[in-house]
């Protein structure tokens, strides 16, 4: 669970709240400028007054969505206002980003005037290429939705009632399909008559529920005709001829539950009163009507969903808006239809019945993942949503008439896998290899509050079992305080573990031919990352992490005091993985290695590449140098061009070339235009550097000055899974250190 404190720190470090703008284009020269404001930029003005539509090739409107609220009904907060709803509304652009690269401005409008907010949105229409409404409280809700969409010609999508709405949708069917009941048939009680109760019930008829066979609950109870004749027309839409008047009633014998209310609603008995093969979707959050496992011991045949991420089947929202809006802004649509939600909803019905991918299982520590009643949608972290959903709804919006382009499907669908990218994903396929098979990670500054944090989430999400080194009543009482559950992780004090004599015997044993003493290695082995290097070595852990404190050398020497390099390795090296919007690049040797011989830097080739393949990424690798293919001969290039000649004979499996320029190896027109007889005819990802200035300078370069996002330093060569932290990492620097500490230390046990 997320802490107060973790939760206010991660909103507040560094640039405040979760958003920033980038510009992207260039804007540093004087002719860039000219070119981004004036004189250039009336040219684009000229062309959107001769044409509106030429608005969506000229800026950034067709890649930009407003979430926009008042703040009525936000989360479980309900109405605290539009400038404390904010965090919200920039978690959702977030995830708009995060899952289809879609640009967000988030507007919070102060007022409760129903006609002066859709004014607002109205007006600010042509900056948008689509409207996102967020937590606005029903029925207001309703109104402000369909007005809008009749005077808008952009999107207008109220998330709170047709997400959860397309996202159930879809596990309906498919929970129908596996009970072998008729849609036309099934009875239907909802609890929870707000906004996505009622857009859940309208869509279910769109698919095929009768009206009649449906009961809507709200607060006083089933809705019926004659109960209230102040009932908003909303509500009054649902209200049937019937005897029953309590939540309770309304279960009796019913075959479906869509529950967006209140926890602790349902009852067991209520839901042994089902019908068979019930279906439960207990979907208010954070807490259900009624836990899955209670719904679970009433009824063995229950199919349940819940909003839960720790339950099976969860109705996960962030399932349906990223990608709705993906395909209808693609097609420059008008609106979002039915059509649309359909296509959506039968997407995601169609993408639970593939095959899971491996990363998926893994995300979520089974095995066994299939099209079943514990698996009837798809999960979040599936990035195949995107590729299923976008194109679907893209599609929809073109048949039904309300797209203002035509685009072709494959092509679509090849720029949507781009857009995918690895990028996206990098860390989270070494977090769920990592999970797999989680390892005992030792850390020497298991004081060090980073790090107590950090253990807490790894322990948490099992991406490892973590090993603590310190005072046991320091650590704990620092987690107190942090707030940070390590009931998980355990703690070890090098002082009184009772393994001194061990480790310092078999120290000694490692040593001895270099002047260390028995009586100097139980002195050494006290010091915490002699002592974690000793628990990797007689096997107590599997892997160690340190450096946060000290630095770079400080930890690579005691390892390379006990562990061996690894196989044929003639030298350890260092690398950085850096992200960029172009894709991901594997940078060695950027921490250890001065001024690395051919040999030596042969070494670091091979070792890079194999730690690409670790991140599931065909390595293409570049030597670098400031010669172009023996355009100018010189002792350092002439180095690369020997290591290049030593990497063919020895791996002649892996693509290789050089020497050559930085230019040459990233940019595809040079590499191919000038240099035809190229061996890798696409961009490389794996650069290595000529010696460590030219290394450690790129990277931090690109780190600080180029908006590249690093991962690293990862040292590779050594026998055990041993890694450095740089000093001052972050906390998520830490969990995605030791995934990749794990993931290498699944390699060694292999």
């Amino acid at each position: 669970m997320v802490s107060v404190d973790e939760a206010l720190e991660y909103h507040s470090s560094g640039r405040k709240g979760k958003i920033e703008v980038i510009p992207s284009k260039p804007c540093i020269t004087q002719r860039d400028l000219s070119l981004a404001y004036t004189p250039g930029v009336a040219e684009p003005c000229r062309e959107i007054v001769k044409s509106p539509d030429e608005s969506y090739n000229y800026t950034a409107k067709g890649n930009l969505v407003a979430v926009i609220t008042n703040g009525t009904a936000v989360l479980g907060l309900g109405n605290i206002g539009a400038l404390a709803g904010k965090p919200v509304m920039e978690g959702k652009g977030v995830l708009f980003k995060r899952f289809a690269d879609i640009d967000v401005f988030d507007i919070e409008v102060d007022t409760l005037d129903q006609e002066e907010f859709c004014r607002v949105v109205k007006l600010i229409e042509p900056t948008f290429g689509g409207i996102n409404l967020e937590d606005i409280k029903a029925p207001e809700c309703f109104y402000i939705e369909q007005r809008l969409k009749e005077e808008m010609d952009i999107p207008v999508f109220h998330d709170d009632q047709h997400g959860t709405a397309i996202i159930s949708a879809a596990a309906l069917l498919n929970a129908l399909e596996i009970t072998g009941k008729d849609i036309d048939k099934i009875k239907v009680v909802y609890s929870g008559a707000g906004a996505a109760g009622i857009a859940c019930a309208e869509l279910y008829v769109t698919l095929g529920v009768k009206r009649e066979n449906m009961l809507m609950c709200d607060s006083k109870g089933v809705i019926y005709k004659g109960r209230d004749a102040k009932l908003n027309p909303y509500k009054a839409a649902f209200a049937v001829k019937t005897d029953r008047r309590t939540i309770a009633d309304a279960l009796e014998g019913a075959d479906v539950f869509v529950g967006v209310s209140i926890q602790g609603l349902v009852t067991k008995d209520m839901v042994k009163s089902m019908n068979d093969n019930p279906i439960v979707f207990a979907m208010a959050n954070p807490d259900p009507e009624i836990m899955y496992d209670d719904a679970k011991a009433a009824r063995s045949d229950v199919i349940m969903a819940t909003g839960r991420s720790d339950f099976p089947n969860q109705v996960n929202n962030v399932l349906g808006f990223p990608f709705i809006f993906r395909g209808a802004l693609d097609v420059r649509a008008r609106n979002i239809n039915d059509e649309m939600k359909i296509a959506a909803v039968k997407a995601l019905s169609d993408l639970a019945k593939e095959d899971v991918p491996d990363y998926v299982r893994s995300a979520y520590g089974v095995e066994d993942m299939s099209f079943s009643a514990d698996y009837i949608i798809p999960k979040p972290v599936d990035h195949r949503v995107l590729l299923w959903e976008a194109p679907a709804v893209a599609e929809a919006a073109m048949k039904s008439g309300v797209a203002r382009v035509e685009i072709d499907m494959d092509e679509y669908k090849e720029r949507l896998e781009r857009l995918l990218g690895k990028s996206k994903e990098v860390v989270r396929v070494m977090i769920n290899k990592a999970i797999e098979d989680p390892k005992r990670i030792v850390f020497p500054e298991g004081e060090h509050t980073k790090v107590i944090r950090a253990s807490h989430i790894i322990a948490d999400e099992g991406i490892a079992h973590p090993i603590l080194l310190g005072r046991e009543e320091a650590i704990r009482n620092k987690a107190a305080k942090l707030n940070c559950d390590i009931s998980k992780v355990e703690i070890v004090d090098p002082h009184t573990s009772g393994k001194q004599e061990q480790y310092a015997e078999e120290f000694h044993k490692l040593r001895y031919r270099r002047g260390v003493t028995i009586r100097e290695a139980r002195y050494t082995v006290l010091k915490k990352t002699f002592f974690g290097l000793m628990m990797v070595h007689t096997g107590d852990a599997d892997g160690l992490i340190s450096g946060l404190t000290h630095n770079y050398p400080d930890t690579i020497r005691p390892a390379l005091q006990v562990f061996k390099k690894k196989g044929d390795t003639t030298r350890v090296s260092g690398l950085y993985i850096l992200i960029l919007k172009q894709g991901i690049y594997f940078f060695a040797d950027t921490t250890v290695n001065f001024d690395p011989t051919s040999e030596e830097l042969a070494s670091i080739a091979i070792q890079t590449a194999e730690t690409a393949k670790t991140f599931e990424v065909e390595p293409r690798i570049a030597m670098l140098s400031f010669s172009n293919f023996g355009g100018a001969p010189h002792p350092s290039s002439i180095k690369v061009r020997k290591a290049v000649e030593i990497i063919k004979e020895k791996r002649p499996d892996l693509l290789v070339d050089g020497e050559m320029q930085a230019d040459t190896a990233v940019v595809e027109d040079i590499l191919n235009n000038r240099y035809p007889f190229n061996d890798l005819k696409k961009p490389a990802n794996v650069l290595i550097f000529p010696d460590l200035d030219a290394g450690n300078i790129c990277y931090k370069l690109l780190m600080r000055l180029g908006g590249a996002e690093g991962i690293g330093p990862i040292l590779q060569g050594m026998n055990k899974s041993v890694h450095v932290l740089q000093r001052g990492s972050a906390v998520s620097d830490v969990v995605n250190m030791t995934a990749i500490a794990v993931v290498d230390a699944q390699k060694h046990s292999e």
